[in-house]
């Protein structure tokens, strides 16, 4: 036997010794996976090297591609098991990159039985013989490259990139030793095997394929690191097992601790697999107190639906070691629902991995009853409620809320409230927020200003809002009652735009009224202009023609009476007694004339009201007088204002002597203000104005002063004298204002 045969004999049988070895770890661990992937690469290495020695000895081309072809079995085993390999032990590397990698070799698996010779070679043309040390040929392949090998190729670029990737990652884990020990020696031997290979396929080097030697060289560190794992495991069991020891010890001072203070605590070893309870939690998860516990039994009670939250929660406490509570119902026997809360902490070996699990149970079956009835209470409210922490957080809404804002109440759950107001008021809410729980009370927000709640879709809506403080096993909560009341701002609008209505309408019916009190009054003043002229021109006519013709009637009945005395007739009386009649005649007519003219043809008012005087006085026997104020018997007034003036104080006088049977009248005359004052007292004896109060001359005094835009008020008693007093603005000739 030449020294090649023994060399490649030793490498076979040293990959052999490997994967026998660990192929018998694996069957007393059959959990431990990586010891059989391992076992495979050493298996895949041995069957390389004794293909590469057949290769050596081959001695024509037939013989010498059918070995290649044979020769990729292996090597596909030797990819796929240390890919699986890597995901096993270094728990790192891309999963899509190592499924690329193993199907991308296995179809340059395929290919390599479909061509012939094989995937390397289209043909192989010769061998060369190469003579090595101490006189041994070996044949190296002289021959056209298959261009297909570039799948091949691939695949192990592709098996390169994931070592590089997994070593980088297991570096940023910070297990560096392992990542230079392992991933090191996985890129390094696997260039120099692919490499060689891909130099000597290709025909830039006429040597024999060699890559039996690096699988080698990274098998033996690859066993290595996985001798000092199996030893540093065998040590960390014989500390398992004292420590579990000390363990069963501190269980049972736990148990008698646990049940002198009533506590439901428990311990989970995780290696093992088996989980201690206390007393008190056998009972609250209504365990028998001899029953063995794992993590499926203890699985098989919490209810359906709560089973993925406590798995992530474990999850989550198994990486960071952190206190972990979580909230989560369990299921007993007899069918009974209870809420409990798991507290726990994990402790870890001095490799960081977690070996014991601990904590404490509370039972908060009834604080979540109670909890139940509060939120049906709340979802039953009629208004739009929701419930906030002080962090600004929703922790409870009810149906009315989602018809309100049209969120769902997955979607507001632990969502800041700020989301459900407008974005102008973001910045200060916070600060409102704080500010109400340093003062915790009851207090509407909202009335009677205008406050606006955030739609999902954008819209604003109007509400008033509620607040009240509730103390919850949380903390301190805000429970926030929302009123929707865009029905009655609705209703508001429409009211006020009725009211706009309304008074449009009398603003309408105003101006319109307006106008026609105008018209009227217009209407009225041309009546009474006509009706003074024409009582001026029946007064001239009086005076000019009916008096005259009085005139001369009394001067022929004189001359009658005066031939009828010469004559010494009887019937000169009955002349004289003509000549009387007519005279009266007369004076009655130019009296009436001057009545009917009144202060129209007179400058003065005053003036007007002294003739009025006189002529009562002298064809009445009553005494009268008329005072008026400088200003006021100066200040000039209308022709027509005069007039009105003239006929009430005339009415008045009249009423007095002929009604009151006064013996004394005074007519004042005064400017107060922006009025000028017209006041007509007598000491007659008084009537009951409520009694007349429809009387003719009465309605006709107010009548004439509103013509002019005044105002006339008559005060009287039955025993004692009447005043008349009328007030008409002297800026205004005319104020328009209806008329009764």
């Amino acid at each position: 036997m030449n020294w090649i045969t023994i060399v490649w004999s030793m490498n076979a049988g040293a990959c052999l010794a490997l994967a026998t070895i660990y192929f018998v770890l694996w069957c007393n661990q059959r959990k431990s996976w990586m010891h059989l992937a391992f076992s495979c690469s050493a298996a895949a290495g041995a069957a390389l090297a004794a293909f590469e020695l057949a290769l050596l000895r081959a001695q024509t081309t037939e013989q010498y591609g059918v070995i290649v072809r044979w020769a990729q079995l292996p090597v596909w085993v030797l990819v796929v098991s240390l890919v699986v390999f890597v995901r096993l032990y270094l728990r790192a590397g891309r999963q899509w990159l190592a499924w690329t990698a193993c199907c991308v070799r296995t179809l340059a698996l395929i290919l390599n039985f479909l061509f012939i010779p094989n995937l390397s070679y289209r043909e192989i043309t010769s061998l060369r013989r190469l003579s090595w040390w101490g006189g041994q040929t070996v044949s190296a392949p002289v021959g056209v490259t298959n261009p297909w090998i570039l799948v091949a190729q691939l695949s192990s670029l592709l098996l390169i990139v994931f070592f590089i990737d997994a070593t980088i990652t297991v570096w940023r884990q910070g297990d560096r030793q392992r990542a230079l020990r392992v991933g090191g020696s996985l890129i390094l031997f696997s260039l120099i095997a692919i490499g060689e290979a891909l130099l000597v396929v290709w025909g830039i080097i006429q040597v024999p394929f060699l890559v039996c030697f690096a699988i080698l060289g990274l098998l033996a560190v690859m066993g290595y690191q996985l001798c000092g794992d199996v030893f540093r495991a065998a040590h960390l069991a014989r500390e398992l097992e004292v420590s579990q020891a000390a363990l069963r010890k501190t269980e049972q001072a736990m148990e008698i601790a646990a049940n002198a203070v009533d506590l439901a605590l428990w311990t989970w070893d995780i290696a093992s697999d088996e989980i201690w309870l206390s007393h008190k939690a056998r009972a609250v998860f209504g365990f028998s107190a001899s029953e063995r516990l794992d993590t499926e039994r203890i699985r098989s009670v919490i209810h359906p639906e709560d089973r993925e939250l406590v798995r992530k929660a474990v999850r989550d406490s198994l990486q960071t070691g952190a206190e972990n509570p979580v909230e989560y119902r369990v299921v007993l026997p007899n069918g009974e629902i209870r809420w409990l809360v798991r507290r726990s902490r994990t402790e870890f070996d001095h490799n960081g991995k977690p070996v014991l699990m601990h904590g404490i149970l509370f039972d908060i079956t009834e604080r979540k009853f109670a909890e139940e009835r509060f939120r049906l209470a709340v979802d039953a409210a009629p208004a739009a409620m929701i419930m906030v922490n002080k962090e600004g957080r929703i922790t409870l809404t009810n149906k009315q809320v989602e018809a309100l804002f049209g969120y769902k109440r997955d979607e507001l759950i632990d969502q800041p409230v700020e989301m459900l107001i407008p974005e102008r008021f973001w910045s200060h809410h916070a600060d409102y927020r704080h500010d109400y729980f340093r003062d915790p009370k009851a207090r509407p927000i909202g009335v009677g200003g205008e406050l606006f709640g955030q739609c999902k879709d954008g819209s604003k809506v109007p509400v008033e809002i509620g607040l009240n403080p509730v103390q919850t096993a949380k903390g301190l909560c805000v429970l926030a009652s929302i009123i929707d009341i865009r029905e009655r701002k609705q209703a508001e609008l429409q009211a006020q735009q009725q009211r706009n209505e309304v008074e449009e309408l009398r603003r309408e019916k105003t101006a319109l009224l307006e106008k026609e009190v105008a018209e009227r009054a217009r209407l009225e003043r041309e009546v009474i202009e006509i009706c003074t002229r024409e009582q001026q021109r029946i007064a001239y006519d009086l005076h000019d023609g009916v008096g005259q013709q009085l005139v001369g009637v009394a001067l022929n009945a004189k001359l009658l009476e005066q031939e009828l005395r010469a004559a010494c007739s009887a019937e000169a009386e009955k002349a004289s007694k003509i000549v009387r009649l007519a005279n009266q005649a007369a004076r009655q007519a130019r009296l009436t004339a001057r009545n009917l003219e009144g202060a129209d043809g007179v400058g003065d008012l005053k003036t007007a009201l002294q003739k009025l005087v006189a002529s009562v006085r002298r064809d009445c026997r009553v005494d009268g007088i008329v005072k008026a104020d400088d200003d006021a018997s100066s200040f000039p007034v209308g022709a027509l204002v005069a007039a009105q003036l003239y006929r009430i104080a005339q009415e008045a006088v009249h009423n007095a002597v002929e009604h009151g049977g006064a013996s004394k009248v005074e007519i004042d005359l005064a400017r107060n203000h922006e009025n000028l004052v017209l006041t007509v007292r007598d000491n007659g004896k008084g009537f009951d104005t409520s009694a007349i109060s429809k009387g003719m001359g009465l309605r006709i005094m107010r009548y004439r002063a509103q013509c002019v835009g005044g105002s006339c008020e008559v005060q009287s008693k039955r025993t004692k004298s009447t005043v008349v007093t009328c007030r008409v603005p002297l800026r205004t000739e005319v104020a328009v204002r209806p008329i009764p």
